[in-house]
């Protein structure tokens, strides 16, 4: 495989080893170098907080491709390699290795890290982080009967680890900065039921509490303490408290970036030669006529399809509603849509029964929904949500209509 013009794609993540693979499978013959940092090949993060913790997954068994694929397709896969430096007058990438790689086509698929704690005793052991398969494997180990998790940070990600930590046996106590978890990310309604069903689960919470550093002896983390002084006894503590989109080595080259690497909706950046994927993104969401950035697979994927579709000359996908999942216990969250612009939610179902949708309006129409064990809700409303189609209200609050009726 030579003909074609050379492609470079700096990240093996998600979003870097779907565009290798969604370039062969249209058809491209040209070369190309797939650089990540990480040991292992390309492979689906969500798990690491749920399956990976249980022992029900591992790095073969969440490969986006099996280990062979790359060779056999003519992918140089470069694993453990960073890189350092990026010159667009040239086209050239500098490796931490020293080599120089020449590109006609570069995609950045840098991903985003986690946000740091900069307070007293972050660089204990057993303060720990999740965003890859080795952070899975480091919380892992510190996990198992009667051990004591504290996780800092009531997100998503947060919680998952929290569900699999009590799973396998685990204390777990939740300190949230903000008087509710999912302040950021979830209507109240969807906060009051997580943090009910968790504290079921024997999750405890301190909410509305601050850190201000971690205590540790022999530098192992023994303790997180609060901001009002109080002291909370752990054995690892868990950091989530959101992540930063790595564009250093864009910013550095003098690509256009604001909280990302901004994009056209081809994933094109400010330089014709340069495309940009995935979490390190700022991008447009025609939807709803912003740009924004992105963190979830989806995304990762619909714009590793925008960037091989330009790069063969296919037509460009039709854009997709963003959408987004968290799996906890026996729940099945399912998100389609973003609350822009929303002036009012209506509740369908009754969260008391654990299967219950909360749909985020604009007027008649449905910016969002976020639906718990109700599969037909969160499709009907994602479609309804790409269509921008009116709904009736007094249809869509009544659960004896189905949602086909509601939609139609």
């Amino acid at each position: 495989m030579s003909s074609g013009p050379r492609v470079v794609i700096i990240g093996a993540g998600h979003a870097g080893g779907s565009a290798a693979g969604f370039l062969r499978q249209y058809g491209f013959e040209g070369p190309i170098v797939l650089v990540g940092e990480e040991p292992i090949v390309p492979y689906q993060r969500p798990p690491l907080s749920k399956a990976w913790l249980k022992g029900e997954a591992d790095a073969d068994s969440l490969s986006l491709k099996p280990a062979e694929w790359y060779a056999e397709n003519g992918v140089d896969l470069r694993l453990n390699t960073v890189a350092a430096s990026l010159n667009r007058g040239a086209r050239t990438v500098t490796l931490n290795t020293g080599e120089t790689l020449q590109y006609d086509v570069l995609v950045l698929a840098t991903g985003a890290r986690a946000r740091k704690l900069p307070i007293p005793g972050a660089d204990l052991k057993g303060v720990l982080e999740l965003r890859t398969a080795a952070d899975a494997e480091d919380l892992k180990a510190a996990l198992g009967p009667d051990r004591r998790l504290a996780v800092i940070g009531g997100g998503y990600v947060g919680l998952e680890a929290a569900a699999s930590a009590r799973a396998l046996g685990s204390h777990v106590m939740v300190i949230e900065r903000e008087p509710r978890v999912l302040a950021r990310v979830a209507c109240e309604v969807l906060s009051n039921f997580f943090q009910d069903y968790h504290r079921a689960k024997g999750v405890k919470f301190e909410l509305g509490a601050g850190v201000q550093g971690f205590e540790g002896e022999d530098g192992q983390i023994r303790r997180v303490v609060l901001s009002d002084g109080r002291k909370v006894d752990c054995d690892a503590a868990l950091v989530g408290v959101g992540a930063m989109p790595n564009v250093e080595l864009a910013k550095e080259a003098g690509l256009a970036c604001a909280d990302g690497v901004i994009v056209d909706l081809q994933a094109r950046t400010s330089d014709p030669a340069v495309f940009a994927i995935g979490d390190v993104t700022h991008r447009p969401l025609p939807l709803y006529d912003r740009n924004f950035r992105l963190e979830s697979v989806p995304n990762a994927l619909e714009q590793a399809k925008q960037v091989a579709c330009d790069i063969v000359g296919r037509p460009a996908p039709a854009p997709e509603v963003p959408w987004f999942w968290s799996d906890q216990y026996d729940l099945k969250m399912q998100i389609a849509g973003i609350p822009f612009d929303a002036d009012s939610i209506l509740v369908r179902g009754d969260p008391a029964s654990a299967k219950f949708a909360v749909f985020h309006l604009k007027g008649d129409l449905i910016q969002a929904v976020e639906a718990v064990n109700a599969p037909p809700e969160y499709m009907a409303g994602r479609q309804l949500i790409g269509n921008r189609k009116p709904i009736s209200r007094e249809k869509l609050a009544n659960p004896a209509i189905s949602m086909k009726e509601v939609a139609a």
